[in-house]
């Protein structure tokens, strides 16, 4: 019976795993559609790179960092328990990778190739598990703190502030840090509208977005024993209000549409273990009308360039997510109870702040030694030539 619970336990987390590796894909075609026709491949060739660079980061020093575990004892020894540790950490590998994934949207179309690639390393190994570590491994005795001093530890189930606050708060310095996409903003004060490629590749990354979330909320079970239909019911709810809200809010725009199911999964993901599903309709409803609002501020009034709109999606709604499982998790509001709203606020504030130190930091360092921007003829012909030398749609062929 250990045998099969273990090997149970292992098929589990690796069909989670795949889920959220799928999900890789779906931030590939949500950039791709959002971004100018001139900087689709590079879209694509940046989340399959960072995502290698962030195995070999989170294998050789982030995991370790985390919990305190590595891999250099012999296969026959990592097969234990059906080689569980292992998967665990490919399962949480996809995680850690969303981080430069998320990071990608935002720096799309002027950054730098293999200065991006270096940040990835240095964020997925270092700053990203250093607060993992607080929040998921009672790292610095943060948590026993919280515990003692507010009667309940911090909770986050599946991510809306360790993944989702810490990639869209890492991803704010780096945008700042690069500046505006060159004609983006007049000196007269008006903005010039970059519209999105392609409308049917944006839904369709919102598309896997939304079906790999059900493994990456679900599946932070980690075991099947502890397999809980309310999370998938709790993340159906967030992403059904946060739709229709960015629907309304956004006046039917499509590109709104289509992120307000993410900006309602980010959100849900702390408490989708907590909430009553009504409680996660309205967390999801609020991360919707919060991303079309602030992304609207964002681009338009405070002329910052965040293509995909990466701080208020992932940024502000995972704090958000993160702040509301303290209050719709609690039992006065249906919720199963076990939190307490001051964790989650300090908590929140506390990965918010080790996000922006540590990118500011990474991205600071690279700009002042070897640069982070395309100069502005590269950035005219466009990432893709300039970087790949190709185009996503070549308009010749080659005469041999």
């Amino acid at each position: 019976m250990e045998a099969l619970k273990s090997g149970s336990d292992v098929l589990f987390i690796l069909l989670g795993g795949i889920m959220v590796l799928a999900m890789h894909s779906g931030f590939a075609f949500l950039e791709l559609g959002t971004v100018r026709k001139k900087s689709q491949v590079n879209a694509l060739v940046k989340i399959l790179t960072d995502f290698s660079v962030s195995t070999l980061a989170y294998f050789f020093v982030g995991y370790s960092l985390a919990y305190g575990v590595n891999f250099f004892a012999s296969a026959e020894t990592l097969l234990a328990k059906n080689g569980f540790e292992l998967t665990k950490f490919f399962f949480l590998l996809t995680f850690a990778a969303a981080i430069p994934a998320i990071v990608s949207g935002g720096i799309a179309e002027r950054a730098r190739f293999y200065p991006q690639l270096a940040a990835t390393f240095l964020i997925v190994a270092f700053i990203y598990p250093f607060f993992e570590g607080i929040a998921w491994n009672q790292a610095f005795g943060v948590q026993a703190w919280l515990k003692t001093t507010y009667g309940e530890e911090f909770h986050d189930f599946a991510g809306s502030v360790v993944v989702h606050a810490m990639g869209g708060w890492i991803a704010l310095p780096a945008v700042l840090l690069l500046g505006a996409r060159y004609g983006r903003y007049t000196r007269e004060g008006r903005v010039s509208a970059h519209p999105p490629s392609s409308i049917p590749f944006l839904a369709l990354g919102a598309w896997i977005l939304t079906v790999g979330w059900f493994g990456f909320n679900v599946m932070s079970a980690q075991t099947i024993d502890k397999i809980s239909g309310l999370v998938a019911i709790n993340s159906l709810m967030a992403m059904v209000g946060g739709t229709l809200v960015a629907m309304v809010a956004g006046r039917n725009d499509p590109g709104f549409v289509h992120n307000g199911p993410l900006a309602g999964l980010v959100a849900v993901c702390a408490g989708s273990d907590l909430m009553h599903p009504m409680g996660a309709l309205v967390v999801g409803g609020v991360a919707g009308g919060l991303f079309v609002v602030m992304f609207t501020l964002t681009q338009n009034r405070w002329k910052i360039d965040d293509v995909l709109g990466v701080w208020p999606l992932h940024g502000l709604c995972g704090a958000w997510g993160g702040i509301a499982a303290g209050i719709f998790g609690s039992k006065a509001l249906g919720g199963v109870g076990g939190v307490a709203f001051m964790p989650q606020l300090l908590m929140t504030g506390l990965a918010i702040t080790i996000a922006l130190v540590g990118s500011t930091l990474v991205y600071g360092l690279l700009k002042s030694t070897v640069g982070l921007r395309l100069d502005q003829e590269q950035e005219y012909s466009g990432a893709d030539l300039s970087i790949h030398r190709i185009t996503a749609t070549p308009e010749r062929e080659t005469n041999w």
